[in-house]
């Protein structure tokens, strides 16, 4: 389920990045400025990944789409390690499979510049600022997942914040970065278009990134503050995870009772 996930997510940032960028694209007659074609492209990716996440393969694999957020969660000791393994290899493999049928339905539309199998390079400003602002965002990012999924108010609107927050990113690093914060969607693009400048970055600074806002909020918030690893989690799917998120339903569901009888 994860595979397809990825797969499906790198097909629409395939699809997303021949529509907006591709010379035969049918916007080119538009003349967008590289601010609107960024949003334009977030938009389409923050849909797409918020279908994946609220999707039954979502709701049941926990949607990580994301070896850096597997990654984070098997620190946070929410993930078993070899189950976390297995879902990094579905990740790069999915995203492989993803790219391969894009190029298969889009041809030289995405493999011909400027498109090039919308791979993610160091913007204008170096190696050291794409390192800088794909740390940033990928700390951002999973502080949005930690802070929504583990309070019962917010849970069911994680799916919606996480795809805001890459339109957010989308917009912010197109010119510092490319569009990453995902080791395995940058691996894929790379590998087909054998383009391999700064690719440690891409896979470094998400992981430092998440690692640190995973650091960050268990300290912040305490230990025992993060239920689940699931990205939206509906009760109804079974948990493939070491799960407590019943746990948050419960003590949040008790609190309010204390509260009404006070």
């Amino acid at each position: 389920m994860e595979a397809v996930e990825v797969g499906l997510l790198m097909m629409c940032i395939c699809f997303a990045g021949a529509l907006v960028y591709s010379e035969g694209s049918p916007l080119r007659h538009l003349s967008l400025s590289l601010a609107a074609k960024s949003f334009l492209m977030g938009g389409m990716v923050a849909v797409s990944t918020f279908l994946i996440i609220r999707s039954r393969f979502g709701r049941r694999s926990g949607a990580h789409l994301n070896p850096a957020i597997t990654l984070a969660y098997l620190w946070l000791d929410r993930i078993h390690r070899w189950d976390a393994v297995s879902y990094m290899i579905a990740q790069f493999a999915g995203g492989l499979v993803g790219v391969f049928l894009a190029y298969q339905m889009l041809g030289h539309h995405l493999s011909a510049p400027p498109v090039r199998y919308v791979v993610t390079l160091p913007g204008d400003y170096g190696g050291a600022v794409a390192f800088l602002a794909e740390f940033l965002l990928s700390a951002s990012v999973m502080v949005v997942i930690l802070f929504a999924t583990n309070h019962r108010s917010l849970t069911r609107f994680s799916p919606l914040l996480v795809a805001l927050i890459t339109v957010f990113y989308y917009v912010l690093c197109s010119s510092i970065s490319g569009f990453s914060v995902n080791p395995a969607r940058t691996f894929s693009s790379a590998f087909f278009a054998w383009i391999w400048q700064g690719i440690w970055i891409y896979f470094a600074a998400p992981s430092v990134g998440m690692l640190a806002a995973a650091a960050i909020y268990i300290r912040s918030m305490g230990p025992r503050s993060v239920y689940c690893a699931k990205l939206f989690h509906d009760l109804s799917s079974i948990c493939p995870f070491p799960c407590h998120f019943e746990e948050l339903m419960t003590n949040a569901g008790g609190l309010a009772e204390s509260r009404e009888r006070k």
